[in-house]
């Protein structure tokens, strides 16, 4: 027995709810890329960042709000339709969750980007702001990737 099989696997009905219940709370990099690239606009992106951060680069198309500023006034200017998608810096960084957390709060629908702007970075994905990156076109250093504050 190997720590992999030590504990046993659930049965795939627990497991389906489980790994369906994470998405309901989760969507990646490139589910975002790449509805962004078919055009699709039924959620909106949300920068947890600092707004010195937002302004060098972000995500296409996010809108910029640390995660302290949220409230139902800031909500009810963003489209009551869309679903809410959060990022921050990375896996370390919590301000997504946060702002996720705090959004629900307030009754809206809300999901987190996992891996946040370091992830997108990764992936190849590019973006804008006053400092865009392109890693199709130059590799990204680690003050891009958020290693660097």
């Amino acid at each position: 027995m190997t720590p992999v099989t030590e504990i046993p696997a659930a049965d795939p009905a627990t497991a389906y709810a489980h790994f369906a219940g994470r998405l309901a709370f989760e969507t990646d990099p490139a589910d975002v890329a790449y509805a962004l690239k078919a055009g699709h606009d039924d959620f909106v992106l949300i920068d947890t960042r600092a707004k010195g951060a937002y302004t060098k680069s972000h995500v296409p198309g996010a809108v910029n709000i640390p995660e302290g500023g949220i409230t139902a006034e800031w909500l009810a200017e963003l489209p009551a339709d869309k679903l809410l998608v959060t990022y921050c810096w990375g896996p370390a960084c919590n301000g997504s969750t946060r702002a996720a957390m705090k959004i629900a709060a307030l009754g809206r629908p809300v999901k987190e980007m996992i891996g946040g702007y370091e992830y997108w970075v990764r992936e190849g994905w590019r973006t804008e702001g006053r400092r865009p990156l392109d890693a199709r076109v130059d590799t990204p250093k680690p003050t891009d990737l958020g290693l660097f504050c």
